[in-house]
């Protein structure tokens, strides 16, 4: 035997929907801020990207140098 469905009533039904319509609205306007937010972050980390370039190529530049002298170094005969 199966039961008749229990009725729910329309106080009920509406605080339901408008806490779904609530909760939707509040993760929409939630994930608008934290996308606004993330720009401005990746706008920031590709300005830092290009310094951060920059030193890493000085610091392979400086670090060839050094090798390359090291390397002529060994090479030189010794007297």
């Amino acid at each position: 035997m199966s039961q008749a469905p229990v009725r729910v009533s329309p106080l009920i039904k509406f605080g339901r929907w408008s806490l779904l319509v609530v909760g939707i609205g509040y993760g929409a306007f939630h994930q608008n801020r934290l996308s606004k937010k993330e720009e401005k972050v990746r706008i920031i980390e590709a300005q830092q990207k290009v310094v951060r370039d920059a030193k890493l190529a000085e610091e392979k530049k400086r670090a060839v140098e050094a090798e390359i002298r090291a390397l002529e170094e060994l090479s030189k005969p010794k007297k």
